[in-house]
């Protein structure tokens, strides 16, 4: 089997999330030790991929290329497990490409809007304002059906989120002060998360349920990638087609494109990687085990990129972050809770 196949099964360190992860194990047949290291690896790409991102988007100016070449490299992974068959071939209909075509689109504008927003500010703040993913998801799963209504405490929940972000914005002795087009474009990145996960919800258990299909979750985020891909390529065309070979040029002459080049790859073998493991983790133990670890992510990114790449972190945005990834931690475990279950009258 291949390694993701190996490694696929995790619990993490909180008491109450640690037991939900022991019992998952339990349930799947997967060992806590196969979980840990899981999410070591989830966590690992994660951050590399942060790290090599921003240093590609600093050596040239062509986010939307960059962004269509991590996908490349995920596509050539993919073609390489199940050309040696590591990995079983996806065996799926004309009807089931189509229907997964909505959720490509969103994880092409998904993925495009993070790297355009961490092209063009820190990559510090563009993960502050991913945090605010549950609200954008909060929003969607009223507005588009079938209705998904969450307990009032998940609601309330989402005001330390965005209170927390806007003190984040807030620089002393400046007022507030945004990267606007970084804001704009994890925004726009976290309202096609939120419409990938409604739209996806469906389509996805669906073909997971179907075993001729051969669509775990490792074939699923496959698939995903090579319809991002082909959304990606026209705004490419559109967007830089113009520039870049003059952008890929100035790039090359003033870092080497042996270096752009490595940054470049190793930016999408994480991002795929990366994604992978996730979604085998989630897999392995549900989704709010996983959103769980997903905003103490965050954390690391925020710290290792804020050493890495300089950028500076305030009093205010500090205090912002940590009040907008707790309100994101609380969101998580609420948003999941059962209704307590009614009393019986006699």
């Amino acid at each position: 089997q291949p390694l993701i196949d190996f490694l696929s099964s995790t619990p993490s360190s909180p008491q109450a999330v640690e037991a939900k992860m022991a019992a998952a194990a339990a349930k799947s047949g997967s060992s806590p030790t196969k979980l840990v290291l899981l999410v070591v690896a989830w966590y690992a790409g994660n951050t590399m991929y942060n790290v090599y991102n921003k240093k590609a988007a600093n050596m040239i100016h062509a986010h939307w290329f960059v962004a269509a070449a991590q996908l490349v490299v995920g596509m050539v992974w993919s073609v390489m497990m199940w050309a040696t068959g590591l990995r079983k071939k996806p065996n799926l209909t004309a009807a089931d490409i189509t229907a997964c075509i909505p959720i490509g689109l969103m994880a092409c504008i998904s993925h495009a809007g993070s790297v355009l927003a961490m092209g063009m500010g820190a990559v510090s703040f563009a993960q502050i304002v991913k945090a605010c993913e549950p609200v954008f998801a909060a929003v969607v799963g009223l507005l588009v059906p079938p209705i998904d209504v969450k307990p009032m405490l998940a609601y309330a929940m989402l005001i330390p989120i965005i209170g927390g972000v806007g003190l984040a914005c807030i620089k002393e002795g400046k007022g507030v002060d945004i990267n606007v087009a970084a804001f704009g474009y994890a925004s726009l990145a976290n309202l096609a998360a939120a419409l990938k996960g409604k739209l996806g919800g469906s389509v996805t258990k669906a073909l997971k349920g179907d075993k001729s299909k051969n669509m775990d979750s490792a074939n699923v985020y496959a698939v995903m990638n090579f319809i991002s891909f082909f959304f990606t390529v026209p705004m490419v065309i559109i967007a830089e087609g113009s520039t870049l070979k003059e952008e890929w040029d100035h790039a090359c002459e003033e870092h080497g494109s042996q270096a752009l080049i490595t940054n470049i790859a190793l930016s999408g073998f994480f991002f795929y990687v990366y994604n992978e493991f996730a979604f085998a983790f989630t897999a392995q133990v549900g989704a709010v085990t996983s959103s769980v670890l997903n905003t103490a992510k965050r954390v690391i990114i925020i710290v290792v990129s804020s050493v890495m790449f300089m950028e500076p972190m305030t009093k205010n945005t500090v205090i912002g972050s940590a009040i907008a990834i707790t309100g994101t931690f609380g969101y998580s475990l609420a948003s999941k809770a059962k209704a307590a279950p009614k009393k019986k009258t006699s």
